[in-house]
C-alpha cells in the first residue's frame, strides 16, 4: 500500500504517517524504483494502535513503549514487568488527578448560580496560579 492509502485506512493525514516514521513508531517501508513508499497491510493496524493510545492520553514516548510490549517486549521478563509497573503507576496517578479534577468541576457546577465571589473551583484556581493542587 502507498502512504495515502495507509493514511486513509487508518484515519490519519499522510504527514502524520511520515511523522510516526520519523519517531520510530512505524517502520520505514521499502520504496519502489520510482521512490514510492510501499507499506505492508499491518501498517494500518500499527497506525490505528498509535492513534488509539494517543486518544487514551498516552504520549508518543509511552506509545513507543506500549508498541514494544505489544511486539513481545524485552527479552527478559523482569524488564517487561518493570516497564508495565511503571506505566501502571503513571496511569494510577493520572486517574487520581482526573478524579480530583472531576470533583473540582462538580463543585464549580454546583456553585455556578452563586455570585462570582462565592464560587469555588480548586481546578480553575490551580490553573490560574500555576499550582498543582487540582
Amino acid at each position: 500500500m502507498r502512504s495515502s492509502e495507509v493514511a486513509a485506512r487508518a484515519g490519519v493525514h499522510p504527514q502524520t504517517l511520515r511523522y510516526y516514521e520519523r519517531r520510530g513508531l512505524v517502520s520505514e517501508p521499502p520504496r519502489t524504483a520510482t521512490g514510492y513508499r510501499v507499506y505492508p497491510a499491518a501498517a494500518v493496524s500499527r497506525v490505528r494502535f498509535v492513534k488509539r493510545a494517543q486518544e487514551l492520553g498516552f504520549t508518543l514516548d509511552e506509545v513507543r513503549d506500549l508498541l514494544h510490549l505489544a511486539d513481545g517486549g524485552p527479552d527478559d521478563c523482569d524488564s517487561a514487568r518493570a516497564l508495565a509497573r511503571s506505566r501502571l503507576r503513571a496511569l494510577e496517578a493520572r486517574i487520581a488527578d482526573l478524579h480530583r479534577m472531576r470533583e473540582s468541576l462538580v463543585e464549580l457546577v454546583e456553585t455556578c448560580e452563586r455570585p462570582r465571589r462565592d464560587r469555588r473551583c480548586p481546578l480553575l484556581d490551580a490553573l490560574q496560579t500555576g499550582r498543582k493542587e487540582a
